[in-house]
């Protein structure tokens, strides 16, 4: 299954019709994946995505880390084009890097090897993680924000029935939905933040067999047709 696009590269660059709409681009490089699948270098992308353009001093303040870790770490992700220099403060010895945005996808499962099963495994295990812990940062400040942010936290969980093309038509869809609301930060409006979104749909696990599940069984059968959707 594809992923969704990357967070925008500035605070508040969320949300115009009128942006750019960046064409999908897969990531069967398996070089790539696994200069992804650092934690050190997953925390420095989230800090770009969520904060912005930033020095390698300003990551390592943020972050923990030393100067001389935080700028190889910017460099490997600049390699592959997670990562690129930007116009920063003015300061002509500072070295300012941004988050690329764009549409990032990696091949169906069935396409990908061993090897790069193990490394999307453990890309996906530090994504949910720190959206995770993300997510419990702001409910532990109190919400988004007091005020109109806090009212308008939205939050859903939902059931719905798909075949497998109708479920890659949905994922379509709501990429769709990102774009149109991708603005720069040049063309965002006062009073905008940054919003993190999150998609992640799974099949529900098979219910467990159990001998009145038989075939022709009509109380088996009844609870398949009434199964929520």
């Amino acid at each position: 299954m594809a992923q969704a696009p990357d967070e925008s590269d500035e605070p508040g660059a969320a949300g115009a019709a009128y942006a750019p709409v960046p064409a999908p681009q897969e990531l069967s490089d398996l070089r790539a994946l696994k200069a992804l699948a650092q934690p050190r270098r997953q925390q420095m992308l989230q800090h770009l995505a969520v904060h912005g353009p930033a020095t390698s001093a300003t990551l390592a303040r943020a972050l923990g880390l030393n100067t001389g870790s935080t700028s190889y770490h910017l460099r490997e992700l600049a390699r592959y084009g997670f990562v690129e220099e930007t116009p920063g403060s003015g300061h002509r010895r500072e070295r300012w890097w941004r988050a690329v945005p764009g549409d990032r996808r990696v091949p169906p499962r069935s396409r990908q090897s061993p090897e790069m099963r193990r490394v999307m495994d453990e890309l996906n295990h530090l994504s949910y993680a720190a959206d995770l812990e993300l997510f419990e940062q702001v409910r532990r400040q109190g919400g988004a924000a007091s005020g109109e942010w806090a009212d308008a936290f939205p939050f859903s969980r939902g059931t719905i029935r798909l075949t497998v093309p109708e479920l890659r038509e949905f994922f379509e869809e709501y990429i769709a939905l990102l774009n149109r609301y991708r603005r720069s930060g040049a063309d965002t409006p006062e009073g905008a933040r940054t919003v993190l979104t999150r998609f992640l749909a799974f099949p529900a696990p098979a219910a467990p067999a159990t001998a009145s599940d038989a075939p022709g069984d009509a109380a088996s059968d009844n609870r398949r047709e009434t199964d929520p959707a």
